[in-house]
């Protein structure tokens, strides 16, 4: 799997990739975003310092998007507001790979980041099980809107100067 930082020209394969994930939106009970919805979701993602938008590929094909924010809600804390996963390659563990390697890269790129946190929107079992699968516990209840999921990070040792 690799990873492609999200710019503003991407919103057309964001646009698509939502496209190809109908039963998300349709579980969350809102309509598909049209290409300028996306957009100007983008661009406020972009101007917000703390949002990492990612592009997940398998080879060359393009299969998933990853939406995390740093230190949100506490200093330490990553927050994935959205792993989506393309719908005809679902339940093929891809989404696992991608938590796993989020896991791997966040020690390197921000030591300070301390424990993973998954937000689950509405009533979505699914997420739910697929969560608490990848090791995550519950840990906050802010319903009917979402429910907040936790991990520890795996703090990476120094070594001795």
């Amino acid at each position: 799997m690799s990873i492609q930082k999200v710019a503003l020209q991407h919103a057309p394969l964001l646009h698509g990739l939502y496209q190809a994930a109908p039963g998300y939106f349709a579980l969350l009970g809102s309509a598909l975003p049209s290409l300028q919805e996306v957009t100007r979701d983008l661009e406020t993602a972009l101007y917000d310092p703390r949002r990492c938008l990612e592009l997940l590929y398998a080879g060359e094909e393009l299969i998933g998007s990853l939406d995390y924010k740093l230190d949100y809600p506490q200093p330490g804390d990553v927050t994935i507001n959205l792993l989506l996963i393309r719908g005809d390659v679902q339940s093929s563990g891809l989404g696992r790979r991608a938590v796993r390697d989020l896991e791997d890269r966040l020690p390197r790129a921000r030591p300070g980041a301390r424990r993973l946190l998954a937000s689950v929107l509405g009533d979505n079992a699914r997420a739910v099980r697929f969560w608490e699968s990848q090791g995550f516990t519950f840990a906050t209840d802010a319903r009917p809107v979402m429910t907040w999921y936790a991990k520890p990070l795996q703090v990476q040792a120094t070594a001795p100067r």
